[in-house]
Order: C-alpha cells, then structure tokens, then sequence
C-alpha cells in the first residue's frame, strides 16, 4: 500500500516537473557559474590534502545545489494550499508518509539529474575522479536532498504564506553555506571557525564527498559522513511525516 501510494504521488509530480524542462534545467545554473568562474581561480591554491582544486569544489557545488534547491521545495506546498490541492488530498485515504515520500523521491530523482550535468561540465574542465566517488556523491545529494526537502514541506505546512517562508529558509540555509566549507576546506579557516564548523551536520558530508573523489572509501570522514547523511534523513522524514499527519495533509 505505501509503495503504490508513493508510487502514485511520485508519479505525479514527475510528470508536473517533465513539463517544465527549462526549470528542471535553470536550477544548475547557480552551481555551473560557480564552476566556471570560481574554480579556475582556485586551480594554483595549496588546498591542501590530496587531489586537484576541482576534486575539492565540485563535492561542494554538488551539495549547494541539494542545499538551496531542496530547501526551498516548500514553496509548492504553499502554493498547493492556497489552491486547495492540499485540502482535496486530505480527503482521500493515501499514507501520509507517502505524500511525503514521493514529493522528497522526485525532488531527489531532480536534484541527481543536474549533479550528472554538474560532474560532465567539470570533467570537461579538468576534473578527474574514480566512477565509485562519482557515484557516492550522487549517493550523499540524494540523502541530503530528501532530508532537507523533507524539513522543508514540514516547515512550509506550517507557514501561511511565501513572504513568511523564504525568510526563514534564507536564515538557515546562507549560514550552512558558509559553514560547510562548501566553497573551501574549512580546514584553511581559522582554528574557532574550523571547531564552530562542526557543529554543522552538512560539514561532514562534504568531507566525506571529498575523500571519495580522491578515492578514499575507508576514512573517518566518509564513516561520520555516512551516519551523519542516514540519520539525518531519517529524522527529516520522521518530523516531515508527522507534521503531515497532523495537519491532516
């Protein structure tokens, strides 16, 4: 029952994003000017740890785009709601976990598709990193995205409107930016803002993005970034389908 109910939702929504190819296409954009105007400034900067400047910035790149892009996917809730889309789900007797699930499995199935675009425009220009790292950073935008667009419809369930919504996830989302290490190692920052990073759950999966493109697979890095990455989606999912429930979505 919850596989075709998800199946169903996802369905749905797939097939609402395959009509619009050119939005689909327009949210990679952010990140591929990152590409190409940030990274060959970084191409003769001691980054230190092992691997080219690319193998450092598009691990990053590719989870901005599942930070900022999963964060704001609220906003279909809100304005499901305000067309009573929401209201005539509500009626029917589909899961709540799979209204949640098959929005979060097609914004995930999204988000995969640009990092492809992503990965092939940087190794056009210049970036060289084993298939099974490429693979597993698809693996980490995956989970990334189903956590935060999982916190997102809970959060936009309980707004009641786009001006009150896109404040709060601006708040959240610039300081997780910049204390990721998104753009750089955090371990160039100074020695208070490298411990503050920790206290940023996204700071472990971008390590662990990195040491998988360099094609370091058994590292402490990629163990807290797993378990961070699992248990973080996890506990999304869990508040996202409570707060379903209990809005009666």
């Amino acid at each position: 029952m919850l596989l075709h109910d998800t199946a169903l939702i996802f369905g749905r929504y797939a097939r609402q994003t395959l009509r619009s190819r050119f939005a689909m296409l327009f949210g990679v954009l952010m990140p591929l000017l990152y590409l190409l105007f940030f990274g060959p400034l970084l191409t003769d900067l001691p980054l230190g740890g092992d691997g080219s400047s690319w193998q450092v910035l598009v691990p990053g790149l590719l989870l901005q785009l599942g930070l900022f892009g999963a964060g704001f996917a609220g906003f279909m809730i809100i304005l499901e709601k305000n067309a009573g889309i929401v209201e005539r789900m509500r009626v029917t007797p589909v899961s709540r976990l799979a209204l949640l699930l098959g929005r979060v499995l097609r914004d995930a199935a999204v988000f995969v598709f640009q990092a492809v675009l992503l990965v092939l425009a940087a190794l056009v220009m210049g970036l060289r990193a084993p298939v099974a790292g490429i693979l597993i950073g698809f693996g980490f935008v995956a989970l990334l995205t189903v956590s935060l667009a999982s916190l997102s419809y809970a959060l936009a369930m309980r707004s009641s409107s786009p001006q009150a919504f896109g404040p709060t996830i601006n708040a959240v989302t610039m300081p997780a930016m910049l204390l990721s290490g998104l753009m750089l190692p955090m371990t160039l920052a100074p020695g208070w803002l490298d411990v503050l990073s920790h206290l940023m759950p996204f700071r472990y999966l971008v390590d662990a993005m990195r040491d998988a493109y360099v094609g370091s697979y058994a590292t402490d890095s990629m163990l807290y970034g797993t378990l961070v990455a699992l248990g973080f989606a996890g506990l999304a999912v869990t508040v996202g389908t409570r707060t379903f429930r209990e809005a009666g979505a």
